[in-house]
């Protein structure tokens, strides 16, 4: 009988990016108290931060209470912290795997796809639980919390779009990391995660959109605050987007693959 090689070389790519997956998160995480859960920490000590200077002004675009205002930055924080955090680690993989790729035949993909994939690892196992949490306790719809992994799903697939974009760039231009700072500040500044979409002029409001982390956002406050239904419509939009840049992300990489041997 003959093998199916597809199916084989399928097998070993999921099985090295397992064990990249398993080596990044423990190198990470070596001697660390908290470990994954600092990813957890971080937005829940920025979140306190923004509401002590923020709640007096913001607070009243949130049904006037202080928790819901704490809770949306929260919700924003966790998708742009994962977001930066994964894409910009993802940014250098290819060539931090030079080495690798130099002595064993690898596909160049395993690299920034077992970063995400760490990453991920740590949203799932310490900001997933959490966001389930806010979704019980504040939207009390067990509807709600069969849509959280939507939006979920809409980050992380854009953050491997962007990964593979930004990791391949970086073979050939190694002035990236410092463009991809400012980039990724200005996503930041531009969707709303400490100030709320009502005090945005009307004029520019629509610009919010051509940011990708808009709809994941507004979605999963959606999801985790509103008792009402979520708009499916923004679930889609946020997914599609995310799909569109992966498709971009991969198109770039799968074009400059070959020539990464000769640079890294």
């Amino acid at each position: 009988m003959v093998g199916n090689p597809s199916g084989t070389v399928g097998t070993r790519f999921y099985e090295l990016v397992a064990i990249l997956t398993w080596r990044n998160l423990k190198v990470r995480y070596r001697g660390s108290v908290l470990g994954i859960y600092w990813s957890l920490l971080n937005p829940i000590i920025m979140t306190a931060v923004y509401s002590a200077i923020f709640n007096a002004t913001f607070a009243r675009y949130y049904q006037g209470s202080a928790l819901r205002y704490a809770l949306a930055v929260f919700i924003g924080l966790v998708a742009v912290n994962f977001f930066s955090a994964a894409t910009a680690q993802a940014l250098p993989s290819v060539v931090s795997g030079g080495m690798l790729l130099n002595k064993i035949k690898l596909p160049p993909a395993i690299f920034p796809v077992s970063m995400v994939a760490a990453h991920t690892f740590q949203l799932v196992a310490g900001n997933l639980p959490a966001l389930a949490v806010i979704t019980i306790l504040i939207a009390r719809n067990p509807y709600h919390l069969l849509l959280l992994p939507l939006p979920i799903a809409a980050v992380i697939i854009l953050s491997m779009g962007v990964a593979f974009f930004v990791s391949s760039l970086y073979v050939f231009f190694r002035d990236i990391p410092y463009l991809y700072e400012l980039v990724t500040f200005l996503l930041w500044l531009t969707v709303p995660i400490f100030y709320p979409v009502a005090i945005v002029p009307e004029q520019i409001r629509a610009f919010l959109w051509l940011n990708p982390l808009y709809p994941v956002i507004q979605s999963l406050r959606q999801i985790a605050l509103d008792r009402a239904t979520p708009d499916l419509r923004l679930i889609g939009i946020a997914l599609l987007e995310a799909l569109i840049v992966l498709a971009l992300g991969w198109l770039v990489f799968a074009a400059n693959r070959r020539k990464f041997m000769d640079f890294v």
